[in-house]
């Protein structure tokens, strides 16, 4: 297999974010791995999985949609080339679906791959700095063999975008704390904004208008926040004596 320079180079650029001047996410950039590469390699469809940690539910991208749903089956059994190279963290050489082996190995996703068309699977890793992240799946037919310089360039392709996926993953978990830190402060100003408005209309202490706004948001069964933002626009007086 022979790949023109120029044409490798465009790809690598592309996985690399093309440039682009904001960040393409992690969902774009499992939809560009599975396009790119399946382009480059000319297989019959591509599948990526991607868990950046051990809870994570896998995000999955396809060549085509209905790969997509098979993939995102595969994880929910935790069966097929996938899941089976994100556990083990090693490349799955080509693997032919309809032999025995195969489907004694994967029951269902064997057959639901060779109705789609596909007679061979194979995974290779997409590593993360302690172990495997996510797996990129190559499904083949026996026009289009998994040969061994495939697998080569399919893997440098799995290496170089997890290098972009990883740091995707770190802004974007980046900007979902900033964002938790951001709600949490404001909640705290409209809180305390909340106890000095009682403070002044009751002569209340800090603490114990505190305990005024808690306790009505318990008795009512409403967010504090709710009832501390009604405070602070007049629309409620917790501290008045109930008649």
């Amino acid at each position: 297999m022979t790949t023109a320079p120029h044409h490798l180079a465009s790809v690598f650029v592309e996985l690399a974010g093309g440039g682009a001047p904001e960040p393409p996410g992690v969902p774009a950039l499992l939809a560009r791995l599975t396009r790119c590469s399946r382009e480059l390699l000319a297989v019959r469809a591509t599948a990526v999985a991607f868990a950046p940690g051990a809870r994570d539910a896998p995000q999955v991208a396809a060549s085509d949609t209905h790969v997509r749903r098979l993939e995102q089956e595969s994880a929910a059994w935790k069966e097929g080339p996938g899941p089976t190279c994100r556990r083990t963290g090693r490349t799955l050489t080509g693997t032919a679906l309809t032999g025995a082996m195969a489907r004694q190995r994967w029951p269902r996703y064997a057959p639901r791959a060779l109705e789609l068309g596909c007679t061979h699977a194979a995974a290779l890793p997409i590593r993360g700095h302690s172990g495997p992240v996510g797996a990129l799946v190559l499904l083949a037919t026996r026009e289009t063999p998994l040969t061994g310089d495939l697998m080569a360039l399919g893997q440098s392709l799995a290496d170089f975008a997890a290098v972009t996926l990883l740091r995707e993953h770190e802004v974007e978990a980046g900007r979902a704390l900033a964002a938790q830190l951001e709600h949490a402060l404001a909640n705290r100003i409209v809180i305390e904004q909340a106890k000095g408005a009682l403070t002044a209309r009751h002569a209340l202490s800090p603490d114990a208008a505190f305990t005024v706004l808690r306790g009505y948001a318990r008795s009512h069964q409403r967010l504090l926040t709710e009832v501390a933002r009604e405070v602070v626009e007049g629309r409620l007086d917790p501290g008045q004596p109930r008649k």
